[in-house]
């Protein structure tokens, strides 16, 4: 015998995370936060206490709590994921509500025109959220889901939010991480003051190859009745050599469309 006295649960748990001064809120939060960053379909007990930095034995109570509500749903493998009761909260939020209902129309009219991966997204902090997604069975691989978030520099959706937010908006994000996920990815801020001042000269993004390998996007952006940007649609491809006109025409008329339903009405001249 060491002489030692065996050290109990909670001591273990004690020196292996710092004293958290989080409320049961902020602490049941950073529960929902650890599937997002970065994104995971499911995790183990031991995963989201990692990733929050909350004892195990308060994660499995908190789990718990959230798994009653219908928040988080335990998997037959013992793993957890989000639930489906957050997505019928989520859905309720007027803005997401609305415009998803009166985008949807023009979205499956654009994914009828071309057959790709239809996104329609709105700006969230440093994020492209994904509202909606309409995919075919031959569509080309891609990450995007309903209610995942994307880099603003490296999609399509992404960079018509950032091109047409408020300068401050676009400062903070370029004097921020522009991570890099593939070789084509534009990280340079000079470079891409450039490419967003294109896009908002020309009113439509297109990007290849930087967030997925073998895929490129065209997007376009959506305003309401003031005029403001407000959202983004895409089409998302294979890439090919060119890129095809008919593939454009159908993103701006699409995003046109969902306009006008908002209200909006293009000046005259």
């Amino acid at each position: 015998m060491s002489g030692k006295p065996a050290q109990s649960k909670g001591t273990e748990d004690a020196a292996a995370f710092p004293v958290d001064d989080r409320g049961v809120a902020a602490r049941l939060f950073a529960i929902l936060d650890a599937f997002t960053a970065p994104p995971a379909s499911s995790l183990t007990l031991t995963a989201i206490a990692q990733r929050t930095g909350i004892p195990l034995t308060t994660v499995h109570r908190l789990v718990g709590e959230w798994t009653s509500w219908g928040g988080l749903a335990r998997q037959e493998d013992g793993r957890y994921a989000l639930g489906m009761r957050l997505w019928e909260v989520g859905v309720q939020t007027p803005t997401a509500r609305n415009l998803r209902t009166i985008a949807l129309p023009y979205l499956e009219d654009l994914y009828e025109a071309t057959h790709e991966h239809v996104h329609l997204a709105i700006l969230d902090g440093r994020d492209a959220l994904y509202l909606e997604k309409l995919s075919g069975h031959q569509a080309v691989r891609v990450i995007s889901r309903v209610g995942g978030r994307l880099p603003l520099h490296a999609t399509g959706v992404g960079l018509v939010l950032l091109a047409f937010a408020a300068n401050e908006v676009i400062q903070a994000y370029l004097a921020g991480p522009l991570p890099r996920f593939l070789p084509q990815t534009v990280t340079d801020p000079e470079e891409l003051r450039r490419r967003l001042a294109g896009i908002r000269a020309q009113g439509i993004a297109r990007m290849s190859e930087e967030m997925t390998a073998g895929s490129s996007s065209i997007a376009a952006p959506i305003r309401d009745r003031t005029g403001q940007v407000v959202a983004a649609v895409s089409i998302v491809t294979r890439t090919t050599p060119r890129s095809s006109p008919e593939h454009e025409q159908a993103v701006r008329v699409a995003a046109h469309g969902v306009g006008r339903a908002l209200g909006y009405r293009r000046a005259a001249g």
